[in-house]
């Protein structure tokens, strides 16, 4: 099967990462006779030290025509006096605006190699983590109105969080769908004690949820959930949630599994495209230093197999890679423990893809 991927290295420890999950992505090439055209691109950072824009339109142009995108991380300090347009990260929601991409698939799964790495109580690690997080990713108020505005004497700020029936239906129906293929159970997260916005939400979901007779709903306020996180993660199997109550809850839930490192995510919409990338950052602190964790990026590339292209046996050869060098005591330092041996990023990717054949 012939797939062109758009590949954006980013910033910071992104170019490394990258290069790992490109090596499997060859081996999955020659193991199962598919043809991947990488057109690689820039955006965030990267993209401003080139041609001074975060998101440059041949960027768009590449994203549009290909089969899917990889990502590895943008951003970093250096760019924090960039006017707030053209930042790294509106590069990310520019993509995710131009694509459609208003799904986010992160799932929260514990390791049973890194059970040692969980800050959560053994009694409470025992019970299991492994849920999955659907996030609303194009509305709310990372895409409403950003208005600062002089009023009797002083600065004033506000941001709208805004959601229409149609905007929270159609993630209503990801959330749905991804349940019956889990366990079949729904959490939907919002403030509808509070927020008009969440009111609806809540409605709608409700309304949504008569179509799924299989799947069980319950709701939770986003303050809760954030509480029963690390209290009892074992009750949940897909958490549904608005942008920004997500992108919290999300980086809440890669933490309990033991590190943000191997967390991957996907981002879809209404056609098989998709953006897939880690959920770290671009983490420039350490970047060059062979020191970054590329299994998030490698699982990424799993879940892209499994998503976009409907690859399941490719996609599940890749998460078993990863499993086997975890089994083998092979760690990178955001993981390491007792007994075990730490390597770098280049060998880590090394060492998943020998184990690809």
């Amino acid at each position: 099967m012939n797939k062109k991927i758009a590949v954006i290295k980013g910033d910071g420890i992104g170019p490394e990462i990258i290069e790992e999950s490109v090596k499997v992505l060859k081996k999955i090439e020659d193991k199962f006779g598919h043809s991947f055209e990488l057109i690689y691109v820039d955006a965030g950072g990267a993209a401003i030290d080139k041609c001074g824009k975060a998101l440059p339109q041949e960027t768009i142009d590449v994203c549009l025509a290909s089969d899917s995108v990889l990502l590895g991380a943008v951003g970093g300090p250096k760019y924090d006096s960039q006017p707030a347009e053209n930042r790294p990260e509106r590069a990310l929601l520019g993509i995710r605006s131009l694509l459609g991409l208003y799904a986010n698939l992160r799932p929260a799964k514990l390791f049973d190699q890194l059970r040692d790495a969980s800050p959560l109580r053994e009694e409470i690690v025992d019970a299991g983590i492994d849920f999955m997080v659907v996030r609303e990713l194009t509305g709310g108020v990372y895409f409403g109105d950003h208005v600062t505005e002089e009023k009797d004497g002083e600065a004033v700020a506000y941001d709208v969080m805004k959601y229409s029936e149609s905007e929270v239906k159609r993630i209503a129906k990801v959330a749905f769908d991804t349940a019956r293929l889990r366990g079949k159970k729904v959490c939907s997260v919002d403030k509808a004690n509070v927020l008009d916005s969440s009111k609806l939400w809540r409605k709608v979901v409700v309304e949504v949820a008569k179509d799924y007779p299989d799947v069980e709903l319950s709701h939770m306020y986003v303050d809760n959930a954030a509480m029963q996180l690390c209290k009892n993660p074992a009750q949940f199997d897909v958490i549904l949630t608005e942008n920004m109550f997500g992108d919290i809850l999300s980086d809440e839930a890669s933490m309990i599994t033991g590190t943000i490192g191997t967390i991957p995510s996907a981002s879809f919409g209404d056609s098989t495209r998709g953006m897939y990338e880690p959920i770290h950052g671009s983490a420039p602190d350490i970047a060059g230093m062979d020191m970054a964790n590329p299994i998030g990026t490698i699982l990424s590339v799993a879940m892209m197999m499994k998503y976009s292209f409907h690859m399941e046996n490719e996609a599940k050869v890749i998460e078993e890679a990863v499993g086997k060098v975890l089994d083998q005591g092979y760690r990178t330092k955001d993981m390491e423990s007792a007994n075990t041996t730490v390597i770098g990023c280049k060998e880590m990717g090394d060492r998943i893809a020998e184990l690809i054949y």
